[in-house]
């Protein structure tokens, strides 16, 4: 037994209005495809990966959730399902990223591999069928990790609860590290590769990091925009939005840690492969996004977070998640665009289209996708301790 799927009203136009922004910023995309390729695949590919980043740090956090228990986890675990339900819609909006191979990856052009020794070195791993058969075996890890928990999560009753909820358990432990070895080699065929000469032990850390904080931002951002419907109203307590934005805080300190790890390292080491990758991205004009980073992506949302009367407030955690994600992009941006400009910065049209369109695909299926499952499954232990 659950409570019925309930009609809300702002998740339908949410569904309409998206959709409509997807239709007509998608014209623009193929537009952009067809007449501006250079500058279009690189902004494609930062939209891409922020909508992405939602949909795979949902995941985890959904598997975090089933194996700890605990009641932070109930107001949003919905929206966790509904937001990686969106990963075979995402698989197919990884198609013009296969399109665009040759323009974002220099080891994908038959020129680069004849003249650059390096890259030939590394051909046995990236060249495109093996590229793609990799991408193609991720959405599917992915994809199917999320269609279990959904489906197990929704059977939720009291006959066979207990099994179902060691089955929970179970697939989310071998859950998350199958999650997390896909996200580390995603990110280096899909950011890493696009300047082949570089290379980081920390960056599968950094993204995982990263994913965390889209996802559980964005979370926090839907269900408190919806704390006036049931049965957000009564499940969403100051004292879970506490949880939340501890956890919150804790993915914040993560992220930071990985990324300063990372320079520190590459830093310290002052080897001629891996300094040129930081150097394109502290002059030009990068290095005040990279400023803007330490500052708004930790240092405000830290001390925010720090604050307890913050943390209870679903107003004041809505702007500091709108800053989180925002940041989320921005970063994006610093990691892939200075590939193409090199110490100049430079930004298109296209990282507002390109956004856009992927954007108001995924909203308008993620409103569907939690407005057809029963918001708040009546027989989770936390639920039934907040209705004692």
């Amino acid at each position: 037994m659950t409570h019925p799927p309930l009609e809300i009203p702002a998740l339908q136009r949410l569904r309409r209005w998206s959709l409509l922004v997807a239709l007509v910023a998608g014209i623009l995309c193929a537009l952009g495809a067809w007449i501006d390729p250079d500058r279009f695949f690189p902004a494609y590919l930062v939209g891409y990966l922020f909508w992405l980043g939602i949909s795979l740090g949902s995941l985890a956090i959904a598997m975090l959730h089933h194996l700890t228990g605990g009641g932070w986890g109930l107001p949003i675990r919905r929206i966790l399902e509904a937001s990686y339900g969106n990963t075979l819609l995402l698989a197919l909006l990884f198609l013009p990223l296969v399109l665009g191979i040759q323009t974002l990856y220099p080891w994908a052009r038959p020129e680069v591999i004849a003249n650059d020794e390096l890259v030939r070195q590394k051909i046995r791993y990236l060249n495109v069928p093996a590229w793609e058969v990799r991408a193609a075996v991720y959405f599917v890890l992915w994809a199917a990790l999320g269609w279990l928990l959904s489906r197990w999560s929704a059977q939720e009753g009291p006959p066979g609860q207990r099994r179902r909820e060691r089955r929970l358990v179970r697939l989310s432990g071998g859950g998350l590290i199958v999650w997390a070895l896909a996200v580390t080699f995603a990110a280096v065929d899909w950011v890493m590769s696009l300047e082949p000469h570089w290379y980081s032990s920390m960056f599968g850390v950094l993204f995982m990091g990263a994913q965390s904080v889209s996802g559980l931002s964005f979370a926090i951002l839907a269900a408190s925009l919806l704390q006036s419907e049931p049965p957000w109203s009564s499940t969403l307590t100051a004292s879970r939005l506490q949880d939340l934005s501890s956890l919150l805080l804790a993915f914040v300190m993560f992220w930071s840690y990985a990324s300063f790890m990372q320079f520190l390292i590459i830093w310290s080491g002052n080897l001629p492969e891996d300094t040129p990758w930081y150097i394109h991205r502290s002059r030009g004009g990068w290095q005040i996004v990279a400023a803007l980073l330490a500052g708004l992506h930790f240092a405000v949302p830290f001390l925010l977070l720090l604050q307890r009367r913050i943390k209870r407030e679903p107003r004041q955690l809505i702007r500091v998640a709108l800053l989180l994600l925002a940041m989320r992009m921005i970063d994006l941006a610093w990691l892939v665009l200075p590939t193409f400009s090199p110490g100049r910065f430079a930004l298109s049209g296209w990282l507002l289209v390109t956004p856009l369109a992927i954007g108001g695909f995924w909203l308008s299926a993620f409103a569907w996708r939690l407005s057809i499952r029963a918001a708040i499954p009546v027989y989770d232990p936390a639920h039934a301790r907040t209705t004692e």
